[in-house]
């Protein structure tokens, strides 16, 4: 399935919100590569960097998903943002919400700004050298 095909069986305040958000997203981390697969057995848009995870966007029964490794990696990352999205629900590396009043997309294009300059292959790489380390 493509991404286009995916954001069409959307409904129309899903589609422009998950559409606007996959637009940032794209714009803030040119690195990435895009494309629908499953995880965590629902279809989603998956964005990869260097063959690892690094963004996910899901919408399933109940909200929607913004999945992004580097709010998993960088706690400080994740508060500051759980600070400025109140309305949204964060858990440990993504943030569920239900339309967009929960996601105001100038504070999400901060939010993808900030997980852009992140490495994920460098914490990886040094997490495998020093995996006690925290």
């Amino acid at each position: 399935m493509s991404i286009d095909d995916f954001l069409l069986l959307q409904s129309p305040e899903r589609k422009e919100i998950l559409s606007s958000i996959h637009e940032i997203i794209i714009i803030a981390d040119k690195l990435i590569k895009a494309e629908v697969g499953k995880m965590m057995g629902n279809e989603m848009i998956l964005y990869t960097y260097g063959g690892i995870f690094k963004y996910g966007l899901a919408s399933v029964k109940n909200h929607m998903s913004l999945h992004s490794m580097p709010i998993y990696a960088i706690p400080k990352l994740h508060l500051k943002y759980q600070n400025l999205l109140t309305k949204a629900k964060f858990q440990k590396g993504c943030i569920n919400f239900r339309n967009k009043d929960e996601m105001p997309l100038d504070i999400v294009k901060d939010l993808l700004t900030d997980c852009a300059k992140i490495d994920l292959l460098a914490i990886m790489e040094n997490f495998k050298k020093n995996p006690k380390a925290k």
